[in-house]
């Protein structure tokens, strides 16, 4: 396994996944504190088992430590918002590791009898529908650092520049997503800081953005 793919599970492991404010960004109630330390331990249980591989592992290996961990999880216990974070879970450390897992999320959550008809974006980006996507890679790993775009007014100016933090490899960035949006909804990275177009113009908005690179490491 590459240094880039171990730095990047070790930077998931370390995360509290199901911590009070993850629930927020979601917009969800926390569930009890037993159930997220299990929901926890299971997705730290193969992250480990990941970082204990060989770089001679093949991709259905890594596939069967994947499936052997999730369906370790009684899903009747779990509701749907619950089942759904899990999901977008281990949706990522597959894209980490490299391997195809989007039909075994979609047979996990919905079942084999619905999986030929549900995408596995609907989970993963929201029920709503999305009209545009912008795209830009994370400065430090590469990934796709991907904004959904939910609805434009023609009538809203530039939007405010975002720094934002990669769920990859922790780094900050600058996201400039450009006019017209008055919905969006992120991929890949965690809001640090908004600035207002008003305070900020894109030279001031680098600025800060190494300002918090600077501290924040």
């Amino acid at each position: 396994m590459t240094t880039s793919k171990i730095d990047k599970l070790k930077y998931l492991l370390v995360k509290e996944k199901f911590a009070d404010s993850e629930w927020d960004k979601r917009g969800l109630i926390p569930s009890n504190l037993e159930l997220c330390e299990h929901l926890e331990n299971n997705l730290n249980d193969c992250i480990n088992s990941l970082l204990n591989q060989t770089e001679k592992e093949t991709p259905k290996k890594i596939k069967r430590i994947l499936i052997q961990n999730m369906k370790s999880l009684n899903k009747s216990e779990l509701d749907t918002e619950e089942k759904e974070f899990v999901c977008d879970y281990y949706h990522e450390i597959s894209k980490i590791v490299e391997v195809d897992f989007k039909n075994e999320l979609n047979k996990w959550l919905y079942g084999s009898i619905l999986n030929s008809f549900i995408k596995i974006s609907e989970f993963i980006k929201g029920k709503e529908k999305i009209i545009e996507i912008t795209s830009q890679n994370c400065t430090k790993c590469n990934s796709k650092l991907e904004t959904f775009i939910l609805e434009k007014d023609e009538n809203i100016p530039d939007s405010d520049f975002l720094i934002v933090k990669c769920k990859s490899c922790a780094e900050f960035n600058l996201i400039v997503n450009g006019p017209k949006i008055k919905r969006l909804r992120f991929g890949e990275y965690d809001l640090t800081e908004q600035l207002s177009r008003k305070d900020f113009d894109l030279e001031e908005a680098k600025t800060r953005l190494k300002q918090i690179q600077y501290f924040r490491k």
